[in-house]
């Protein structure tokens, strides 16, 4: 990938510094996108195929750039992501990927047991943040959320890290009109989501997914007679949270007392 980038700069005739000033990126980026040290973004492999008349060849990548960013179980997932009609999950231990804030996610793939190798954290992190684009979509999906209180709670990386992460989903919620966010306070004894946390998805077609987590991975799950009832659970819970307006005070109220 990188000697492509490279090969096709140079019949552009233009050198990284040029090239680097058209795509809007760093000298030192291109660099490591050409070296192959970095996995190149989605939008820089089309903005570059223009900028250096590819005739398509770097837009032609983004199947094995995806490969490389992604686990093979969530790698689905992440390709009917960009295009969903409906985006809703249950939190249980963590901001909602969407929602993360650059400091949280290193924070959280910091934490990671076995641990990841430096580069391998960039590589994760990038990935989650490239992700976060389906927000700022011409055509955004409809995206909610319930979170469990708890996990606003839960000093990731440092109070300062979560106190800039609480007033992201903040900013998200005003920034963004298609995007709820309900909490789940830990006073609600009992409810619908006990047996764990699950990302679901209505795709462009109309197909209802699931992304069902856990320890040791997570499982892609396109069945509809798997999906429909964790659908109709995640209606109940909604029901079950806090209204979006309530939730958005205790987000303000944790961040004051951060």
């Amino acid at each position: 990938m990188g000697d492509l980038i490279r090969i096709h700069r140079v019949r552009a005739g233009l050198t990284q510094k040029d090239a680097s000033e058209k795509l809007l990126v760093s000298e030192s980026l291109l660099g490591a996108y050409e070296r192959a040290e970095r996995i190149p973004a989605l939008e820089f492999l089309r903005d570059a195929d223009k900028v250096f008349d590819a005739g398509g060849a770097l837009r032609a990548c983004a199947e094995l750039v995806d490969g490389e960013k992604y686990p093979p179980k969530f790698l689905d997932w992440a390709k009917l992501e960009r295009t969903a009609r409906v985006i809703s999950g249950y939190e249980t231990m963590l901001i909602p990927g969407l929602l993360q804030t650059e400091e949280y996610a290193y924070a959280l793939h910091r934490a990671r047991v076995p641990a990841y190798s430096e580069a391998e954290i960039i590589r994760h992190v990038e990935a989650r943040l490239e992700r976060q684009a389906v927000l700022g979509r011409t055509s955004p999906p409809r995206v909610g959320y319930v979170i469990e209180e708890s996990v606003l709670d839960r000093t990731l990386g440092g109070p300062e890290v979560l106190k800039e992460q609480l007033r992201h989903v903040l900013d998200c919620i005003e920034r963004y009109n298609h995007l709820t966010v309900q909490v789940m306070p830990s006073a609600q004894h009992t409810h619908a989501g006990l047996n764990g946390p699950m990302q679901l998805m209505s795709t462009a077609e109309g197909r209802n997914v699931l992304f069902a987590e856990g320890q040791g991975g997570g499982r892609f799950i396109p069945k509809p007679e798997h999906v429909s009832d964790l659908f109709d659970l995640f209606g109940i819970l909604r029901a079950q949270a806090l209204n979006p307006w309530k939730s958005a005070e205790i987000i303000e109220t944790k961040v004051r007392k951060l």
